[in-house]
């Protein structure tokens, strides 16, 4: 028989919980795949210097985020069903899911605080690598003016955080985003270092901020599946 009064409420609150995760796996996987292609972060990181790859660590958290949410689209799928076919076997294994998702976005979450601005830190390194090669006269025989132009064009900004970068619009324009005049270009051009932790930690809070809901929701819905085999056990005996 099937189960009755209060936990026939929690059996439906568990659906909506699930329904609610699986639509929140969904917004992650569209948002990953967003990140993934964001003409922004795209332009940048496919950038070569000679035979060195721009950073590839902001990627690699964006795979993780494509797995995460394409692995809670199917485990909110498991505890619909689950819930609706009052299964037992159905609602532990989606239990034990939840644990196991739950204890890999808290090791993500550890990772990424601890690394959050090694990402920034990374490319700005390879932004300084290529702008010191841009500076050269050996830039002609590698694509360090190009790495350069790239950077700036997509961020909208002209040199590193020093003293250098602060006279770069006035002596080497070339390098720069085109003003109208070069007095424009000196007042209104922003550091490539400044520009660069815009980028990424406006991404990065974004993230945070989705893996907070996330566990919320999982928490409940860990308390709500238990309560509910709980009752379902109970009800088979009587």
């Amino acid at each position: 028989m099937g189960v009755e009064g209060c936990t026939k409420c929690i059996k439906y609150l568990l659906f909506v919980f699930n329904f609610i995760f699986w639509l929140a796996g969904g917004i992650i996987l569209g948002v990953a795949l967003w990140l993934r292609h964001d003409s922004q972060t795209t332009n940048i990181l496919y950038l070569q210097l000679g035979d060195k790859q721009a950073p590839n660590t902001f990627y690699v958290g964006i795979y993780i985020l494509i797995a995460v949410g394409a692995v809670m689209m199917f485990v909110g799928f498991l505890g619909c069903y689950g819930a609706i076919q009052e299964s037992q076997c159905l609602l532990g294994t989606f239990f034990t899911c939840l644990v196991i998702l739950f204890a890999c976005e808290v090791a993500a979450g550890i990772w990424g605080f601890v690394n959050k601005d090694q990402i920034a830190k990374d490319v700005k390194q390879f932004y300084d690598q290529a702008f010191q090669q841009a500076l050269m006269a050996e830039s002609e025989t590698n694509n360090g003016k190009a790495v350069v132009k790239t950077f700036h064009e997509t961020l909208d900004c002209c040199g590193p955080d020093n003293a250098i970068g602060a006279i770069t619009p006035l002596w080497r324009d070339d390098l720069c985003p085109k003003k109208d005049s070069i007095l424009k270009n000196f007042m209104e051009s922003s550091n490539c270092h400044k520009k660069i932790d815009e980028l990424f930690s406006g991404k990065l809070y974004l993230i945070g901020i989705a893996a907070i809901v996330v566990a919320v929701i999982m928490i409940f819905e860990m308390i709500l599946s238990m309560v509910l085999c709980c009752g379902i056990r109970n009800s088979s005996v009587y």
